[in-house]
């Protein structure tokens, strides 16, 4: 009984620990126009799924995607930064999840374009849409696909 208690004292220290890690992990940083409704939708998305969201909104969007390393073939209306890597567009979370359970060596992800169907983009008819890797090279790949017949 006392190793039990002793154990769960150890779990119970660790985690204490490293909680304020884990919940920092969870902050991204949004930069967007003032005027993009859907960039809004998208920062309301990821704070329902218990990120923290911090937005900017003074700053070119030009110089903001070319300060991160994002390619035009894949560029969208906002661009966020998470842990080190680049969220551009309408990334859905279990995207953004798995970037940072595999730690890819890469810029980060792309949701080219404001698919219909995307998260922040729910009006109209779903589309299919793909989600790409962006490589630290500037090359794309095919991360995940979303939407009907993915």
């Amino acid at each position: 009984m006392k190793r039990w208690f002793s154990r769960m004292g150890i779990s119970l220290l660790f985690a204490a620990l490293f909680a304020p890690a884990a919940m920092a992990a969870s902050a991204l940083d949004v930069y967007s126009d003032p005027s993009c409704g859907c960039c809004g939708a998208w920062v309301d998305y990821m704070r329902a799924q218990g990120y923290t969201v911090t937005v900017y909104q003074d700053q070119p969007m030009a110089t903001v995607k070319a300060r991160f390393g994002v390619p035009p073939r894949a560029q969208s209306c906002h661009t966020a930064v998470i842990e080190g890597y680049v969220v551009e567009g309408h990334v859905p979370v279990e995207d953004i999840r798995r970037l940072l359970a595999e730690r890819p060596d890469a810029i980060g992800l792309a949701t080219p374009g404001m698919p219909m169907g995307s998260p922040g983009m729910e009006m109209g008819a779903p589309e299919r849409y793909d989600v790409v890797l962006i490589g630290r090279d500037g090359s794309t790949r095919v991360f995940a696909s979303h939407g009907p017949g993915a």
